[in-house]
C-alpha cells in the first residue's frame, strides 16, 4: 500500500484569522471582480453594436445562470467535502473527492450540451418574436451552452484549489480568462483588423475562448504543480458514498443559485407592464454583480477556513472566521450602497439609458441597494452552513428569499401599488431572510457546534 506523506498543519488551522481572511479572500474577490467587470464590459460592447443584441443576451441571462449554478453549486461540494477532509487529516479521501469532483464535470455538461442543442430557439420563443432578438439569443445561447465544459472544468479547479487553501491560482485563472475574453470580444464583435465582424456570435465566441484558456491554466495547476490534494484517475472507482458527501452539499447549492434563473423569470412577468422596467431590471442585475461578486469572493475565502476549522474541532477559530467575515461582508456592501444612491444616472448611463428608463432606474436602484447589507450577513451565513455540511440550510434559505418571499411581495406590491413599488420586495425579503439564517445559526450552536472541542489544538 503507497505510504501517505502528511504535510505540516495548514494555514487554516493556525494563522490569525483576519489576515488569513484577508489573504485567503482578496485573491478571489479580485478575480470575481474582474469577472464581473468582463460581464458588464461584454454587454457594453454588445449594446452598442445593437440595442436588439443587448436586449437578446438580457433574455438569455437565466439559463446561463443555470449553467453557473450547476458548475458553482456542484464544485461548492466538492470544496466543502476536501476542506473538511484535509482539516480531520483524511488526505486520501480528500484526494478522492477532488477525482469524484472533475467526473461531475461530464454530468453537468451532458446536461447543458443537450440544452444547448435542443432547448435554445423554444426558450427565446417563450420571451420575444422579433426575429432579430430571437437569433441573436439563439446564437448566443448554443455557442455558450454547447461549450460550457471549459467553464464547468475551469470553476470546478478553482474550488478543488480553493479547498486547500490556494487562492492565487483561481484569482490568476479568472484574470487569464476574462483578459483573453475582454480582448477577443471587440475584434469579434466589429471585425476589427483580421477579424470578421461577427456581433453577438462573436461575443459568445469570446466568452468561451476565454474559458477555455482558463480551464487550460487550472488543469495545468492542478497536475503539474505540487498540491496538498492529488487528483488521480489511476484505478478509480465511482462512490456513491463520496458523490452523496458532495451533493448533499452541493446538490441544495445548485438548487439555491438556479432558484435565482426561475426569480428572474418572474420578475420579469411582473413588470412586463412596462419595457423600460424590465430594462432597467436587466442593468441592475449587470451591475449589482460589481457588489455581490466581491461579497462571493469573501465567501470562497472564508468558506474552507469554517470547513478546515469544522473538521479539525476548533470551535473558536470557525466563530472568529464567521464574525469576521461578516464584518468585511458588510463593509464590501457598504460601499455598493453607497454608489447606488450616489451615482445611479451614470451607472445606468453607461448602457445609452434612455429618459424613461433613467427616471425608472435611479429610484429603483436606491431602493433595491437597502438589500445590500443585510445580504452581506446573510450570503456569510450561508457560507458558513456550507462548509459545515449543512447545505439544506442555506437552499431554505435562498427558497424563501428568492420564490416564497420575494416574488409574492414583488406581485402584491404591483397589485396594490404599481409596478414602481416591486423594487422594494428586494430588501423586504432580504431581512426576513437574515432573520431566517440567524435562527438556524442559533440551532447549531446549540446543537452540532456545541459537541466541538473549543481548545485550539
Amino acid at each position: 500500500m503507497e505510504k501517505v506523506i502528511q504535510p505540516k498543519e495548514n494555514k487554516m488551522g493556525t494563522m490569525p484569522m483576519t489576515r488569513l481572511i484577508l489573504t485567503m479572500s482578496l485573491p478571489a474577490i479580485f478575480s470575481m471582480t474582474i469577472q464581473a467587470m468582463y460581464n458588464v464590459v461584454d454587454s457594453i460592447f454588445i449594446g452598442n453594436y445593437d440595442a436588439d443584441g443587448l436586449t437578446a443576451t438580457s433574455l438569455a441571462y437565466p439559463l446561463q445562470m443555470l449553467l453557473i449554478a450547476f458548475a458553482v453549486g456542484t464544485a461548492v461540494g466538492v470544496n466543502s467535502l476536501v476542506s473538511r477532509k484535509l482539516g480531520e487529516k483524511n488526505f486520501v479521501q480528500a484526494n478522492d473527492g477532488a477525482t469524484h469532483g472533475l467526473v461531475t464535470c461530464i454530468f453537468n455538461y451532458v446536461i447543458f450540451l443537450l440544452l444547448g442543442l435542443f432547448a435554445v430557439r423554444p426558450f427565446m420563443a417563450m420571451y420575444t418574436q422579433n426575429e432579430a432578438i430571437l437569433n441573436y439569443g439563439i446564437q448566443y445561447l448554443t455557442v455558450v451552452l454547447c461549450f460550457s465544459f471549459f467553464s464547468i472544468v475551469q470553476i470546478m479547479v478553482e474550488k478543488t484549489l480553493q479547498a486547500t487553501g490556494n487562492m492565487i491560482f483561481p484569482m490568476l485563472s479568472q484574470l487569464f480568462g476574462a483578459i483573453v475574453n475582454i480582448i477577443f470580444d471587440p475584434l469579434l464583435i466589429f471585425g476589427i483588423g483580421i477579424f470578421p465582424e461577427m456581433g453577438v456570435l462573436g461575443a459568445a465566441i469570446a466568452t468561451v475562448f476565454g474559458q477555455f484558456c482558463g480551464m487550460v491554466f487550472c488543469l495545468c495547476i492542478l497536475f503539474f504543480k505540487n498540491n496538498e490534494v492529488k487528483v488521480s484517475f489511476k484505478h478509480f472507482k465511482l462512490n456513491c458514498s463520496t458523490l452523496k458527501s458532495i451533493y448533499v452539499v452541493g446538490f441544495p447549492s445548485v438548487i439555491m443559485q438556479s432558484i435565482g434563473s426561475v426569480m428572474i423569470i418572474g420578475l420579469n412577468a411582473i413588470l412586463a407592464v412596462s419595457e423600460a422596467a424590465v430594462t432597467v431590471l436587466g442593468i441592475y442585475y449587470k451591475l449589482q454583480s460589481f457588489v455581490f461578486m466581491p461579497c462571493f469572493g469573501l465567501n470562497q475565502g472564508v468558506m474552507p477556513i469554517i470547513g478546515y476549522n469544522y473538521g479539525a474541532r476548533k470551535k473558536k477559530r470557525m466563530y472568529s472566521a464567521l464574525k469576521r467575515g461578516i464584518i468585511i461582508g458588510v463593509i464590501i456592501m457598504a460601499v455598493g450602497t453607497i454608489l447606488m444612491w450616489t451615482i445611479p444616472e451614470q451607472l445606468i448611463a453607461m448602457f445609452g439609458g434612455t429618459q424613461d428608463i433613467m427616471d425608472i432606474g435611479v429610484p429603483a436602484f436606491r431602493i433595491i441597494s437597502l438589500c445590500f447589507i443585510p445580504a452581506a450577513a446573510g450570503i456569510i451565513f450561508t457560507t458558513l452552513f456550507q462548509a459545515v455540511g449543512k447545505g439544506l440550510r442555506s437552499l431554505i434559505m435562498s427558497f424563501c428569499r428568492q420564490l416564497v418571499l420575494i416574488l409574492p411581495i414583488a406581485w402584491v406590491l404591483s397589485m396594490v401599488f404599481d409596478y414602481t413599488a416591486v423594487w422594494y420586495a428586494f430588501p423586504i425579503a432580504e431581512f426576513f431572510s437574515l432573520m431566517l439564517a440567524i435562527a438556524f445559526f442559533v440551532s447549531l450552536t446549540k446543537g452540532d457546534f456545541k459537541r466541538l472541542d473549543q481548545k485550539i489544538e
